[in-house]
């Protein structure tokens, strides 16, 4: 059994009864702003990019730590948890393993690097839970699970129908769709379309740090005695739920398939740009005050703009990651391979490619990241029915770039003007 999850998202549960201790706080979640705020104050240098060279991440909202330490503060459950030596702590994959185990009959306390590299807890070069990370994070160590690699026999399950069957494969979602589109080489680079857009960059053994906005991530570690591969990411919260957010906040569309049918009504977006800053922007920007705005309005704009403009939004996105990450690489992608529920949209497809310049090469199968889960469940010691050398990239659907690049860079221009707009919007309240 493989398992492949929500990375950053936060659970805390009591060790003995196996109940969770409060709600999961989910990587979206944007309640831990002023938790930020105070970390970021309490740095020498006031920038939230002080931890970065040690976690390889911003201090951010979007990381387990932050979310952590908002439930410590702000739970007294937890807090009494801890007190008595009761709590533990864990992303989705962690409280998974644990429960499937056995629970509180002795289930297993694990995370693999990938997981563990997004909560701000571990370092990056030693991949163990840094003390003077938690230190500056207030996390108490007893709490953390322990790290392993993404392919090793973890435990078995404790019962049901696969009552001993074993779960040996463990990947964050974004690193398992690495997997699964094949990208075990160092330049190789892959995007998914989800709830958020993900692209992340395989650097192979070396460990690279941007200049540019972008997060330095473990990608892999392919069993306790392989080496630890590494990946530059660039991190979009709002990707698709930009298209759920035309259907169930403005109604204008009925399913996310019909937003392409919606779109290709009109031959453009009618000069309107969309900037679903929901959540604040994250890469390369890591701006919490951003707040969502649409420009360009006029009395000619209509349902179909929006829907276009919105398709649009999040193919510019990708283009400032992918910037982001040629100008850190000094090796520009040639092309892109992409996955994900909305890599069904042939319009984003066509639009992507147009503004990047480059190919996009849709894969033939779109959930990739339960592809990778399970490579790495199969290739695990001890069971090696995967052999993850062998793995090719199957043929998938290209698309061409149908415009000049002068014209591509004109609209991401224009795009770059409307990001502008929705800066410095949130303001920090003294009452917090």
């Amino acid at each position: 059994i493989g398992i492949t999850n929500q990375r950053e998202t936060t659970i805390v549960w009591d060790k003995l009864t196996g109940k969770p201790l409060h709600n999961a706080v989910v990587w979206l979640d944007t309640r831990t702003t002023v938790t930020v705020d105070k970390l970021v104050d309490k740095t020498p240098t006031k920038k939230a990019d002080y931890l970065q060279k040690k976690c390889g991440l911003p201090i951010s909202t979007y990381f387990s730590a932050v979310k952590l330490r908002w439930l410590i503060d702000n739970c007294e459950d937890v807090r009494k948890a801890i007190d008595e030596d009761r709590c533990m702590f864990g992303t989705v994959d962690c409280w998974l393993i644990w429960n499937l185990t056995g629970g509180p009959n002795g289930g297993r306390h694990y995370t693999d690097v990938s997981n563990a590299s997004r909560t701000m807890l571990m370092n990056i070069a030693t991949q163990e839970w840094d003390p003077e990370l938690c230190e500056f994070l207030g996390v108490p160590q007893s709490v953390l699970p322990e790290i392993k690699s993404s392919s090793e026999i973890y435990g078995y399950m404790s019962e049901g129908p696969m009552k001993g069957i074993p779960l040996s494969g463990c990947l964050g979602d974004q690193q398992a769709a690495l997997v699964g589109q094949c990208c075990l080489q160092k330049g190789l680079a892959k995007n998914t379309y989800g709830t958020g857009c993900f692209l992340l960059y395989n650097t192979g053994n070396e460990l690279i740090f941007s200049e540019h906005g972008l997060l330095t991530t473990v990608a892999y570690k392919m069993g306790a005695d392989q080496p630890t591969y590494f990946a530059l990411e660039g991190s979009v919260a709002i990707g698709g739920a930009v298209i759920r957010w035309l259907r169930d906040n403005l109604g204008i569309i009925k399913d996310a398939a019909d937003s392409e049918d919606l779109a290709r009504e009109v031959v453009d977006s009618g000069d309107v740009y969309f900037v679903p800053a929901f959540s604040g922007l994250f890469a390369p920007y890591w701006r919490q005050d951003a707040r969502g705005v649409i420009v360009g309005l006029t009395q000619y704009t209509n349902k179909c703009h929006l829907a276009r403009a919105a398709i649009e939004a999040v193919c510019f996105q990708t283009r400032e990651l992918l910037e982001a990450m040629n100008n850190d690489s000094g090796i520009p992608l040639k092309t892109l391979r992409v996955d994900g529920g909305m890599t069904a949209n042939k319009l984003m497809l066509q639009i992507q490619s147009n503004l990047l310049g480059i190919p996009v090469v849709r894969a033939p199968m779109a959930e990739t990241t339960a592809l990778g889960a399970a490579a790495a469940a199969g290739a695990a010691k001890g069971i090696e029915v995967w052999n993850l050398e062998a793995m090719k990239e199957a043929p998938g659907e290209e698309y061409l770039p149908s415009i000049p690049i002068e014209d591509s860079n004109i609209l991401f221009g224009r795009w770059k003007m409307a990001v502008q707009k929705s800066l410095n919007w949130v303001d920090k309240s003294p009452s917090e």
